[in-house]
């Protein structure tokens, strides 16, 4: 892996609620290097203003980061309950793969049950 792809939080939500998610695969095109990260704010009304807030974030760690989302969905996230669920879908860049973003989730929430559905929006 990459140094700079190292500095990249693989998972960043909301600490509770219910939020809309996206999944992104961030590549180093020197390395030639790629993650996949996750990212969900209840702010967002939108999957693409999560992706435009994260590419500029993305955009300051220099021109060989570039970054494209593979889908979304929902995530809710019981801090109460040690609970997160991940589901549904984006309209706008389809279905996130939920078994990768929960392997993910589950590596900053050890504690935490979290499990995933195709079903809902």
């Amino acid at each position: 892996m990459s140094e700079i792809l190292d500095q990249i939080p693989d998972v960043d939500i909301d600490a509770n609620g219910v939020f809309k998610y996206i999944l992104i695969n961030v590549t180093d095109k020197k390395s030639k290097s790629t993650k996949p990260i996750v990212r969900g704010y209840a702010r967002a009304p939108y999957h693409a203003d999560i992706y435009d807030e994260v590419e500029e974030k993305l955009k300051k760690l220099g021109p060989n980061i570039k970054s494209k989302c593979v889908g979304g969905g929902r995530i809710k996230h019981d801090a109460d309950e040690n609970a997160i669920n991940v589901y549904g879908y984006s309209q706008g860049f389809g279905k996130a793969d939920h078994e990768v973003s929960v392997d993910l989730i589950k590596k900053k929430y050890p504690s935490y049950e979290v499990t995933w559905s195709n079903e809902g929006y």
